[in-house]
């Protein structure tokens, strides 16, 4: 069996944190990537992905586990030594050498003949599309995107096995961000390089991602394709991490029906084994609202589907859609709705429905998620 371009297992590797007990910023990791995917390290700050990408660049050691590159052991070899190359947020370029000269600098390190590094070179400037005058601007000439461009190609022009991005687009304007952003993904497929990035943007991880990792407090919490974190996360945390998300604690389990907080009800077959303390997930999207049947009582039906009364508290508009925030009986929900329907404004009396197949059980934390729910689709 091929074994993937990059493996880690169990990896981990704590800060001393002065007189009290060290600070574990990586806490015995597994992970896998394969030639030309992209994984997405996404989580709140502190939550280690920075560190992660470092021990795998090679610029710290861990205290324990494994590095592997195409099966090899590399945990204890530096930077240089690895088939690694990294982007660093601030790009980290030389200001005295133009943007040709920056690419050319690890290959003059490797002593590789002038021949070939020219043609390496402007290879690696042609796959960035880095225009012909900005190759001979130092860096401070350049514009964000430009030096972007720059430091990914001084990358790719050593041919590495494994790509780590380190927030590349961040102090870019979300435009822009976007268009690298795509321009990177058909390079990095088109290379079939093992990728790793880090990014603090759910909606880049979501646009950019073959699997998206989420970190919470040194560890994984879900490792899975960007409509798995977003559609079914298997933790709260994960769940309110990616995009607005309306958890219902789940009060009681009452015959063929669940009862939320907020005294609403929701099929019980819907979700299989609930139970009291795990949380209902519908996503704002998923919700549908009207005004004109806002006077029927509220229903848990038998497809799934529920339909409950609520008054709106505000409705911020948003351009394309407007986010409705509503009070359901005491529980607080978030609605989108699109702004061409005329969403109704703060005070009305709607009806809110949720669609078979709209909601999704998250278990209480330690609680794995029930078969029957992880079968829904």
């Amino acid at each position: 069996m091929t074994p993937p371009v990059l493996e880690l297992r169990a990896l981990s590797r704590a800060f001393p944190h002065g007189r009290g007990a060290p600070v574990v910023a990586v806490d015995g990791m597994d992970l896998r990537v394969e030639p030309g995917e992209l994984a997405c390290l996404v989580g709140p700050s502190g939550c280690g992905k920075s560190t992660l990408l470092r021990l795998i660049g090679g610029y710290l050691a861990p205290d324990a586990g494994a590095v592997r590159i195409d099966g090899v052991e590399v945990a204890g070899a530096p930077p240089e030594r690895r088939s690694v190359g990294t982007v660093f947020q601030s790009y980290a370029l030389f200001p005295h050498l133009s943007a040709r000269e920056n690419v050319a600098f690890g290959l003059r390190v490797r002593r590789v003949p002038a021949a070939q590094l020219r043609a390496r070179v402007d290879a690696a400037l042609d796959w960035v599309a880095l225009d012909a005058r900005a190759r001979e601007r130092r860096p401070r000439e350049l514009s964000g995107g430009q030096q972007q461009r720059v430091a990914l190609a001084r990358v790719l022009v050593t041919e590495p096995r494994v790509l780590l991005l380190d927030e590349p687009f961040a102090n870019l304007d979300r435009a822009l961000r976007e268009r690298l952003g795509e321009e990177l993904r058909a390079l990095q497929r088109a290379r079939n390089l093992a990728t790793v990035l880090v990014t603090h943007d759910q909606d880049e991880a979501l646009a950019l991602a073959d699997r998206v990792a989420v970190m919470h407090a040194g560890r994984l919490e879900q490792v899975d394709a960007p409509a798995g974190v977003y559609e079914r996360p298997r933790s709260a945390f994960v769940a309110a991490f990616f995009g607005a998300a309306n958890l219902l604690r789940v009060v009681a389990v009452t015959g063929d029906a669940l009862v939320l907080e907020g005294g609403l009800r929701l099929a019980a077959q819907a979700l299989g084994a609930a139970r009291a303390g795990d949380h209902v997930l519908v996503r704002p999207e998923r919700l549908e609202v009207s005004v004109s049947a806002a006077g029927g009582p509220a229903t848990d039906g038998d497809d799934g589907g529920a339909s409950w009364r609520a008054q709106v508290v505000s409705a911020t508009y948003r351009g394309a859609d407007a986010l409705l925030t509503l009070d359901a009986g005491g529980a607080a929900l978030r609605a989108r709705v699109a702004a061409k329907e005329r969403p109704p404004a703060a005070g009305a009396r709607v009806r809110v429905e949720v669609p078979a197949g709209a909601a999704w059980l998250v278990p209480a934390s330690g609680r794995p998620l029930p078969e029957t729910a992880a079968a829904l689709t």
